[in-house]
């Protein structure tokens, strides 16, 4: 006969085989080491002790089996603070860098505490481990399985979103001030939050000293498998844990996916001269790509890089994505400089990399969306060509090709209608479809919308490098004045661009990715590398909500005409083959209504979209779509094709009239008329849907 689960929340938890395991009578700490010749356990009663309360040395001939240190340690349980401690051969030539002295972070603990503490003697004290068990009460929540084609993504950052006064939330800039804003998610329609790191990271100096410039982004991972404290509202050790579950389990009520950001690529130990805080201090050679051994190789621009093909640290990646998958009910994931995990041990590139393929294949991942920035700092470009068929990227060429366009660089026609109709030039060619691209115009790294279209250079003086950093090369355009202006006719042409990227992007096949703040011009005053400001020019200012209600209309609206229309969302690419309506499924047009010279340094175009055919949409709510776009310089009179003419259209999208006449998202908007042309404004586009 069988027997109910004893604990049914917990059926669908990870136990991991290594860090803090939580028993009935005690605690068993399980820690991989192959050259350690030593190793103990230092337990502290509270986050602020300097020193330990009791030392636990592991037995080498009863506690050490193979390469695993293992203890159990009765009559502790959750909420005991511990490091671990390991002495070994300093020998950097060798790849070693052991240091008995050192306070080392489990590299599998799942909770954090406290902060960096003074260290008179020079040792450095880094945040406790917590013990934890796995247990909370998800009341049922399971994943959502969203279709990626269906996904609309806001990638956001927890502090940030909430930090500002502005929000009004009761606790700023964490866990549970996400929740307060869910309604405001929402409202706008997107489907997915992608959040930035919430791995653990240093948030001060590594000596208890406050700096000036905070690491703010969090891609400066510290504890793989923790969710960061400083995002807490709680200061209960572990308390972080539940909070993070409880935005989980609230987001995913109001149907919001949760997807990470997760930074696979490098640690916060940084290179030769970088601090020993967990994996140096414990097999350095093993975890880190080494170069002549002392050096460590730096394909992440961050001082080291994982040495993720190795087959103990490809363990604990799968490890650790599962336990954020089943113990955190998290939807998916976004690699960031994933194409370092196409490197060998050696750093080479190369083809169906072992940790690639690994993740796309595991079973237990099996229902997560798997996103990859397919580029490193080391010059690996691999956009349209990383991993299997499970792997979507984030696609720096639509990212690029569209702001060329809308900024008007010549040439651009050709470009546009490719990624506009899904990147098959990229994608196709492996057997990929148009959902495997991550569609986004901005993100974190650059400026936001409202900066792309203000500022024609960056402006990083407050980073305290010179202006030195961030990326020069930014496809921006200002209009005329560099910055805020109070000039009527750049604020007008200011708005109408960001409505047409926001626009492009939401008619694009693919999956749209915004940024947290670009639906009401959140700026940044020119800086296009806010990673080190933890303060107004990096947080959401909610005032712009309504200062921008308008704009803020806009893209809901444009949201909700995305997710009722399968036309936009089609699984497959253009083919050329007629649809039910007898019309090719994508038409291509001039301005005159006649076929696109490709050739030219036309700025104009007529795209006509036909609904999809009934076994690509079961639904048969897809409905012909006609889009028009204007990015020259004047206004220009657009004649529709006699293909076009016998169809009632309704103007869904008008990019250059003001709200609420800019868009009409249930389709009952101004029919089009009989005269067969359209006048469209300057850099504008339009939308129509048939009746």
């Amino acid at each position: 006969m069988l027997m109910a689960h004893p604990h049914p929340e917990l059926q669908f938890t990870h136990l991991l085989p290594y860090g803090a395991l939580v028993h009935d009578r005690g605690v068993q700490f399980v820690v991989f080491s192959r050259t350690a010749t030593a190793m103990r356990l230092l337990f502290y009663d509270d986050v602020n002790d300097n020193e330990p309360s009791e030392i636990i040395t592991f037995d080498p001939k009863t506690d050490r089996w193979g390469d695993i240190w293992s203890v159990f340690v009765p009559s502790v349980g959750p909420g005991q603070l511990y490091h671990l401690q390991a002495d070994g051969p300093f020998d950097p030539a060798a790849g070693h860098r052991f240091d008995g002295k050192a306070r080392l972070i489990d590299p599998y603990a799942k909770a954090l505490a406290g902060n960096f503490m003074p260290a008179p003697d020079g040792i450095i004290r880094p945040p406790k481990c917590v013990v934890l068990d796995d247990y909370f009460d998800w009341e049922g929540d399971r994943h959502l399985r969203r279709d990626l084609s269906e996904t609309i993504i806001y990638e956001m950052h927890v502090r940030g979103f909430t930090r500002d006064e502005s929000s009004g939330v009761e606790h700023p800039g964490t866990y549970l001030g996400v929740i307060e804003k869910i309604p405001y998610l929402k409202s706008l329609g997107v489907t997915a939050v992608e959040l930035m790191p919430v791995h653990e990271f240093p948030i001060f100096g590594m000596h208890g000293q406050t700096i000036d410039r905070p690491n703010y982004w969090g891609y400066d991972p510290m504890s793989f498998f923790a969710p960061h404290r400083g995002y807490a509202a709680s200061t209960e050790p572990g308390g972080q844990v539940t909070e993070f579950k409880q935005m989980v389990k609230a987001l995913h009520q109001a149907g919001i996916e949760v997807i990470l950001d997760v930074v696979f690529n490098h640690t916060c130990e940084g290179n030769e001269l970088g601090p020993t805080l967990s994996f140096k201090g414990l097999e350095n050679s093993v975890y880190y790509m080494l170069e002549q051994g002392q050096y460590y190789k730096n394909f992440s621009g961050c001082g080291n890089t994982v040495n993720g093909n190795h087959p103990i640290v490809r363990e604990m990646i799968f490890h650790c994505l599962r336990h954020w998958v089943h113990n955190f009910h998290i939807d998916g994931f976004r690699f960031d400089l994933a194409s370092i995990l196409s490197r060998d041990r050696q750093g080479h590139l190369v083809p169906n990399p072992p940790l690639v393929e690994a993740i796309s294949e595991d079973p237990l991942l099996a229902d997560t969306k798997i996103i990859a920035e397919a580029w490193d700092a080391a010059g690996a470009y691999q956009v349209g060509s990383f991993g299997a068929l499970r792997w979507a990227e984030w696609n720096g060429r639509y990212r690029d090709d569209m702001r060329r366009f809308w900024r008007g660089d010549s040439g651009m026609l050709g470009a546009f209608a490719t990624r506009l109709a899904g990147s098959s030039d990229l994608y196709e060619p492996g057997g990929r479809r148009p959902y495997h691209s991550i569609n986004f115009i901005t993100s974190h790294d650059g400026f936001p919308l409202n900066d792309l279209v203000s500022y024609n250079g960056k402006h990083n003086e407050v980073n305290g490098e010179d202006n030195r950093d961030g990326d020069n090369n930014n496809l921006s355009y200002n209009y005329g004045v560099e910055g805020a202006t109070r000039h009527k006719g750049i604020e007008r042409i200011r708005v109408r661009q960001i409505k047409n990227m926001l626009s492009t992007m939401m008619l694009s096949q693919g999956v749209p990715m915004m940024l947290s703040g670009d639906e009401c011009r959140r700026t940044q005053h020119g800086n296009n590398n806010a990673y080190c400001q933890d303060n107004e020019i990096s947080w959401f200012n909610w005032s712009l909500v309504k200062e921008n209600e308008e704009l803020v209309r806009f893209v809901r609206e444009l949201i909700r005409f995305r997710r009722s229309q399968p036309t936009l969302r089609r699984k497959g690419f253009f083919s050329g083959r007629p649809t039910r309506s007898g019309l090719s499924d994508v038409n291509w047009y001039s301005a005159l209504g006649t076929a696109v010279d490709w050739a030219s340094d036309d700025r104009c175009m007529i795209i006509l979209l036909t609904a999809p055919t009934p076994d690509d949409d079961p639904s048969g709510l897809g409905r012909d779509i006609l889009v028009t776009v204007n990015n020259s310089h004047e206004p220009h009179q657009f004649i529709i094709p006699p293909i076009a003419k016998s169809t009632h259209w309704r103007l869904v999208v008008d990019t250059a009239a003001t709200s609420p006449r800019d868009t009409f998202a249930s389709g009952d908007g101004p029919a089009l008329g009989k005269a067969g042309s359209i006048r469209m404004l300057e850099r504008s586009l339009r939308c129509y849907v048939a009746e």
